[in-house]
């Protein structure tokens, strides 16, 4: 079990998603940086879409009550245990009785929590995702609260050799982490690649020559359904009525004010408002990971080069999966 002593911000239970029901109007939600959230689970043995804990720009305060391999990704947010810092983006031991606690992100937004076998609250139709708005999965529908016991799976069992090592500290950082390559960073005037959507041609040449050529900054008014954004209004050539379509993660729309939203993992399943342009898959973590007030600029490539980069990006997981697996293989010979 895992004892919550305080919740951080805005914690919750996260795995890929709930997929199959949007043609009943339930949404996807799931872990908003997918990529720091299945390597998490990687480098603890788990599946990718075990269910691991998202934290969101101030972190929680939790107790182990059993030994436990974990694995903490995503934002940077300071994190220790038992008062000492520990590293992120690598597998760590924890003892019986310590405590994590997590800091303020200084890099990013949201971090993740991995821990072998999986955090293992009851499954709602297919995905143990919190799903805030209608209050299911996760913990009971809701964020974490003080006082939550969260249950954790059976790790495999050559992960139980490395569990036992842990004997009078209160962790153990195992000697390997996760190359640079894969670790998001943010920036000022962060670049977001677009593909422009069958739809940009209703918007007037002066509206998509801002969205291309001016910064946007994350409003306050943003959640997990989607980002506001401050800026250039971005009007229609011409008032058209639209029928309400699918939207996906990453999808950018634009109500009649002008202003737009970019919509993120607790979407809805169906928009009416024009799109302008789609976030590329490959960007997704990184737009995920950032605060409000951040600043951010748009860049448009082809559906081809999209491709490409999300190709190549789960080559990489996949790659960085079979060291994982060669690293623990490795040692038990």
């Amino acid at each position: 079990m895992i004892l919550i002593h305080k919740p951080g911000m805005l914690t919750t239970i996260q795995d890929k998603g709930r997929y199959g029901f949007q043609k009943q109007g339930i949404i996807v939600s799931g872990a908003m940086d997918q990529t720091a959230h299945r390597i998490a689970n990687l480098l603890v043995g788990n599946s990718e879409d075990c269910a691991t804990i998202e934290a969101t720009i101030a972190g929680p305060k939790l107790e182990f009550e059993q030994d436990a391999l974990i694995s903490l990704c995503g934002g940077e947010f300071n994190p220790s245990i038992d008062g000492h810092r520990v590293k992120q983006w690598c597998p760590v031991i924890v003892r019986k009785g310590s405590v994590l606690t997590f800091g303020q992100a200084k890099n990013g937004c949201r971090c993740y929590l991995a821990v072998a076998g999986g955090i293992q609250v009851d499954v709602v139709m297919g995905s143990r995702s919190t799903y805030l708005r209608a209050g299911i999965g996760g913990k009971d529908g809701r964020g974490l609260r003080a006082g939550d016991r969260l249950p954790i799976g059976t790790p495999a069992s050559y992960l139980q050799l490395y569990i036992d090592e842990i004997k009078n500290k209160s962790f153990i950082s195992l000697p390997w982490s996760v190359t640079h390559a894969f670790r998001t960073k943010v920036q000022n005037n962060q670049p977001v690649r677009v593909m422009i959507s069958h739809e940009y041609h209703l918007f007037s040449k002066k509206s998509q020559q801002a969205f291309f050529n001016e910064p946007f900054t994350i409003s306050s008014q943003s959640d997990r359904m989607g980002y506001r954004l401050n800026g250039p209004t971005l009007p229609l050539a011409e008032e058209q009525s639209m029928l309400s379509e699918a939207v996906v993660f990453g999808t950018i729309q634009v109500p009649s004010n002008g202003e737009p939203i970019v919509l993120l993992a607790d979407r809805q399943t169906t928009g009416g408002y024009p799109r302008i342009a789609q976030i590329a898959s490959v960007d997704l973590p990184i737009f995920a990971q950032l605060k409000p007030g951040a600043t951010i600029t748009f860049h448009e490539i082809t559906l081809e080069e999209a491709q490409r980069l999300y190709m190549d990006r789960e080559r990489a997981i996949k790659h960085l999966t079979r060291a994982i697996t060669l690293q623990y293989q490795s040692r038990i010979r």
